[in-house]
């Protein structure tokens, strides 16, 4: 057997085909011995074939690597690694234990996956997740290229792939539910929404047996792979199916103007601490791969989740930047989101860097120039970096737009001038940059946390389905259930609820930053007060279509609002300026009841903005009016160039179609002042010329 192969190449890392056989390559330092199993079916007890890989011939410095011909893509494939076992100096080798490849691009689950035994001792290789061989030049894009949509043109869709379509009411075939081939089902339903990008959650092949006993882990924040798309996510059982059907997704999307970011988890795996499973890096080289403590059988634990990748390392370095190379070069996606991102700045003893390497090396990679980078940028530890986070072209999920419009609508004492600052781009946070507004990426709801129905709906959370006595999850949710916890029949508590909906809407998509929006939140979808429902794979997370019936009002006006959002800062000076440079553009003023007299006082809870566009002749006054009483609104003159009257584009107090209208059909305002009614937001806009209707 052995005479039949070559030494192979080091050079690509992973299983490499070509017309002749396929080139393995593999990183381990301390191993000592390196058998590469290839296998008939991904249920198979035995490798149909075993090859040796010897040392002295089949080893560059510490990488590993064979070239076997006759090898075809779609082979399914694993390694067992020889080397020390020895926890105390941090060395977990298993030669039992069958190894995904780090670099594989493909992964096959069996039927009788088992997680219990990857964690247990003796030999798993039948229930063990395999690797498979993918040529990825073999697939036709039809000329599809990444879009490259400014970022001031983008509203986010934070959505999860099977959740989409999974539930009955969506419509799909049944065979295609809950996949890739499913949301491709789905597209003119968000392009009717309005969103220019989905976000989705972990989309890399993940271990959904992660999670508490009885229950799986949805979410999919449990990668074992960063080159291979989660194979439950295709309606296509052949091995090569996953990679082509995300392939489909993706050129599909773009077809219909929508990017495709990712929501990549690099900060630890699903391998766990001391007690998890070996899948892939614990048995290939668990030294380099995690961050140790300085008892070297134990993993640091900064994300949670039991173990950290050690991301500045340099092998770990480049096998990231590579994933993110192969997603944009090959998998065409534009853009990603990098869950707890501050953990990237942490060194090998977990210290921060002031300078990571593994994010300039991000940052600088020609590849991924112009490709959105989203940093959610804390961890778990208690680093929390939002403002300061390292670089010059990442946004930021900015945990405190979403903290402070919680709390104003909520009625919060103290929250007024925080909340003014969100509106405008938190230049408290971003100004010092000269960065442009975009680098804060607005929310008020994301997968982590309520829903913005349960958001308004419950004072507390209620995860008692987790298994975990309500312990997990969130206990700071800043959430008001308007009165009565949970679902009601009382109309008047609806009608609360419906309108504070709309309050986040508004200024999540009117506030300065790219706008996110959670899937569902546009029909009011409810997850029953559960907030952390990373375990819930059934109606608890899927979309309920039934709820656009139900919900027609919100999701008109989500609708709306997304529509009016996307024509804005469409000129090409627009490009290029920063927050600061934008701010004085618009030559803002801030009001109270009486014009040019806000309260700032910790005891206000309304404030009112005046937008003088000067450049293109546009006006808007905006009011929040988070008081439990009506108030009345002093309106400013428009002598100054406008001549026509104020007009109403949007009152979230009053009922559907009036709550938001076409502009070309807003009423005119009345009058010197404006009546706001008990927790509203209003928007008036005015224009010298009445045939220029649009923000631009």
């Amino acid at each position: 057997m052995s005479d039949s192969l070559e030494e192979g190449s080091s050079s690509p890392l992973g299983a490499t085909p070509s017309p002749n056989g396929v080139n393995f390559s593999l990183f381990s330092r301390y191993a000592t011995g390196v058998h590469l199993l290839l296998f008939d079916r991904v249920d198979d007890a035995k490798a149909a074939r075993v090859v040796r890989l010897d040392p002295s011939a089949n080893r560059t410095y510490h990488y590993w690597h064979v070239f076997v011909p006759n090898v075809q893509p779609g082979q399914l494939y694993g390694y067992q690694v020889e080397g020390p076992s020895d926890p105390s100096i941090g060395m977990r080798f298993d030669p039992a234990k069958v190894l995904l490849d780090p670099y594989g691009r493909g992964v096959m689950v069996p039927g009788t996956y088992s997680r219990d035994a990857a964690c247990g001792s003796g030999d798993n290789t039948a229930t063990a997740m395999k690797s498979v061989v993918v040529d990825v030049s073999a697939y036709d894009w039809e000329g599809d290229v990444p879009l490259r949509r400014p970022s001031s043109r983008t509203i986010i869709y934070e959505m999860h792939v099977r959740g989409f379509t999974r539930h009955p009411s969506s419509g799909v075939p049944e065979d295609t539910r809950g996949t890739y081939a499913g949301l491709i089902e789905k597209i003119p339903y968000l392009q009717r929404l309005g969103i220019t990008a989905v976000e989705l959650l972990p989309v890399f092949q993940f271990d959904a047996q992660d999670a508490p006993p009885g229950r799986v882990n949805y979410w999919g924040y449990a990668p074992v792979s960063f080159f291979a798309p989660h194979q439950g996510y295709s309606s296509r059982r052949d091995s090569l199916g996953p990679v082509h059907e995300f392939r489909d997704m993706v050129k599909a999307l773009h077809r219909a103007g929508i990017e495709v970011i990712l929501d990549v988890v690099f900060n630890h795996t699903a391998e766990g601490d001391h007690r998890g499973p070996t899948l892939s890096f614990r048995g290939l080289d668990n030294t380099t791969y995690y961050i140790l403590e300085e008892d070297r059988s134990r993993y640091a634990n900064y994300s949670g989740t039991g173990n950290t990748l050690n991301a500045n390392q340099p092998i770990v370095r480049r096998m990231i930047v590579d994933s993110l190379r192969y997603w944009v070069e090959a998998m065409h996606v534009d853009g990603f989101r990098f869950d707890l991102a501050s953990i990237l700045a942490r060194d090998e003893s977990g210290s921060v860097m002031r300078s990571p390497p593994v994010l300039w090396d991000i940052e600088s990679d020609p590849a991924l120039a112009g490709v959105k980078l989203i940093a959610e940028a804390w961890d778990a530890a208690g680093l929390y970096q939002v403002g300061s986070f390292i670089g010059d072209s990442w946004r930021e999920w900015n945990g405190r737009f979403r903290d402070d419009a919680r709390s104003f609508f909520r009625g919060e004492e103290g929250a007024i001038e925080g909340f003014a600052d969100r509106l405008i781009g938190s230049p408290s946070l971003y100004a010092h940059k000269q960065r442009e507004p975009e680098e804060s990426v607005n929310f008020v709801t994301c997968h982590d946390g309520f829903t913005l129905n349960d958001l308004v709906s419950y004072d507390a959370k209620h995860n008692e389905a987790n298994g975990e006595d309500n312990r997990d999850g969130a206990d700071d949710n800043r959430s008001w259930n308007c009165g009565v916890e949970g679902p009601t029949e009382d109309p008047s508590v609806e009608k609360l609820r419906t309108r504070q909906v709309k309050n986040f809407f508004t200024v999540t998509m009117l506030s300065g930053g790219m706008p996110m929006m959670l899937m569902g939140d546009e029909v009011r979808r409810t997850q029953g007060g559960n907030n952390n429902a990373y375990c819930q794979d059934n109606e608890t997370s899927w979309f309920d279509w039934t709820l656009l019936a139900k919900r027609v009002d919100v999701h008109r006006f989500a609708t709306l609002l997304n529509a009016r959002r996307v024509q804005r800062d469409v000129e090409p000076e627009r490009q290029g300026v920063t927050l600061d440079q934008l701010i004085r553009q618009a030559d803002i003023t801030w009001h109270g009841v009486r014009l040019d007299e806000p309260d700032w006082r910790d005891s206000s809870h309304s404030v009112a903005f005046t937008a003088r566009f000067t450049k293109y002749g546009m006006f808007f006054h905006v009011i929040l009016n988070a008081y439990w009483e009506p108030l009345q609104f002093e309106l400013p003159s428009l002598s100054n160039g406008a001549r026509n009257p104020w007009r109403r584009w949007i009152d979230t107090f009053l009922d559907s179609p009036h709550d938001i209208v076409d502009w070309e059909q807003a009423p005119s305002v009345p009058g010197s002042t404006y009546r706001t009614e008990p927790r509203s937001v209003v928007v008036l806009f005015a224009s010298p010329d009445p045939l220029v209707l649009s923000l631009r």
